[in-house]
């Protein structure tokens, strides 16, 4: 049910000119995959995830979600931001339970799944204290837990790590493979880090400048599951000089 097909899809803003963000993008990414969108800013990456969201209309195209059209928002595809956009005056519990609670879910129903992603994402000894009580790398780890915990089979993941600092940011990554390599959602990863798409996927799709295409993509041919160890194998820094040869070929 969480299979992604994108065919000939477009995005235009009106306006005096009209801006092409977005030209003819075909992406298959199967169930499970964990998938990167790398370029540089502003080529659209973060527009092709909205409209995976459905938090914006195609302009023209074709993109579907499990075989079904994607019209709306729904927790199917959950959304995981460069901020954790957190409710600050609530505790890490009730921001992980929000969705479910708002849903109408009874406790009965989310509650061993909520302990079990806090578990997961290791903050389970925090879950009664307050955003402005974490670390930045605590309070993403809150907003990935939230999402699962909502039982989203899609994760969007629009540069998450982005504001980390370095050490933070791998701790992160490392994280966050662990979780999918346990529940295995499909993930489209956006970000401008060769390093970090090649560590965290298995697919990575090079998007051109504006108007963005996908300009070449690479399979990453790396065992699972991945250290740290790997960024400093042949493979790994043939395929990185790889990825810049073709970025700065364009």
């Amino acid at each position: 049910m969480s299979h992604i097909h994108i065919d000939q899809v477009h995005k235009t803003y009106p306006g005096d000119p009209p801006v092409q963000a977005l030209q003819d993008i075909h992406l298959d990414i199967a169930p499970g995959e964990f998938a990167a969108l790398l370029g540089p800013s502003g080529c659209g990456k973060s527009t092709l995830l909205n409209l995976v969201a459905s938090f914006e209309p195609l302009t023209s195209g074709t993109l579907t979600v499990g075989g079904q059209p994607v019209l709306a928002p729904g927790p199917d595809r959950g959304v995981v931001f460069q901020e954790a956009a957190l409710f600050p005056w609530l505790s890490v519990w009730e921001n992980v339970v929000f969705g479910p609670k708002a849903q109408g879910q009874s406790p009965a129903d989310y509650k061993d799944r909520a302990e079990e992603m806090l578990a997961l994402v290791g903050l389970s000894d925090f879950k009664h204290h307050l955003p402005i009580q974490l670390s930045g790398g605590m309070r993403q780890r809150v907003g990935i837990a939230r999402v699962l915990t909502l039982g989203s089979k899609v994760l969007l993941m629009d540069e998450p790590f982005g504001a980390l600092d370095a050490q933070t940011r791998l701790s992160m990554q490392e994280l966050l493979l662990s979780v999918w390599d346990k529940l295995k959602p499909t993930v489209i990863f956006v970000t401008h880090d060769i390093d970090e798409a090649l560590f965290l996927s298995d697919t990575v799709h090079v998007m051109s400048a504006r108007p963005g295409r996908i300009q070449t993509t690479l399979k990453v041919n790396l065992e699972r599951p991945r250290s740290i160890d790997v960024t400093a194998s042949a493979a790994f820094n043939e395929m990185k000089l790889s990825i810049l040869h073709t970025i700065r070929g364009h």
